[in-house]
């Protein structure tokens, strides 16, 4: 009788080199996912920044055509001037109201004097936008009855400019006290965009 040996086979492990290969290629997955998620990330949080921007200007633009359109065209209801600092628009304008969307609140008394103005940020070269609200009280000093509402920072610019249709054209400042321009366009140049945003408010409701 003869025995025959069957040797077992061996098993071969990994070497060094394979184990460092590995670790480099799970290394740059890993890698490439993260940066995919932060880009991601990175990406809804501009989106939702920019739409809470947009839903500020398009709330501004709300805000002014509803007060807007409860003006009467009276005797100084709506007045404008332009404005330049350093070859920049710092337009203005003003109207007279009383309680309403003017003013931000609906308890207030008596009429008072909108102004919708920029002012330099503190410490910047920005602008901030807001209302300027004055009362039209002469028995009180007029620094006690102004208030400063802010509406919108960070901009550059401001410019505003009146539809007049007896001319048919835009003309950049109003000083008709008898009537109401039809249209008024706000151009806001933003620091956070290189394209400005633009709005058009009509005065006049449309019929359906």
């Amino acid at each position: 009788m003869c025995t025959v040996r069957v040797k077992g086979k061996k098993r071969r492990a990994f070497t060094l080199l394979e184990i460092m290969l590995a670790v480099a290629i799970l290394g740059m997955m890993a890698l490439a996912i993260y940066r995919f998620v932060g880009a991601n990330l990175a990406a809804v949080r501009l989106s939702t920044e920019l739409e809470q921007e947009d839903a500020r200007y398009s709330g501004l633009a709300d805000l002014l055509t509803e007060q807007f359109r409860e003006l009467p065209p009276s005797q100084g209801a709506l007045l404008g001037e332009p404005f330049k600092f350093e070859s920049k628009s710092r337009d203005e304008m003003t109207w007279i109201c009383s309680a309403g969307p003017g003013l931000l609140t609906r308890y207030a008394t008596g009429d008072y004097s909108v102004t919708l103005k920029p002012r330099p940020m503190p410490k910047s070269d920005r602008l901030e936008l807001g209302l300027l609200r004055e009362a039209e009280d002469d028995d009180n000093p007029v620094p006690q009855n102004q208030t400063w509402v802010p509406l919108l920072t960070n901009l550059k610019s401001i410019e505003i400019r009146y539809f007049d249709p007896r001319l048919n054209a835009w003309v950049d400042r109003w000083t008709d006290r008898g009537t109401l321009p039809h249209l008024v366009r706000l151009t806001i140049d933003r620091a956070s965009s290189s394209v400005p945003w633009q709005a058009v408010l009509a005065l006049r409701r449309t019929p359906l």
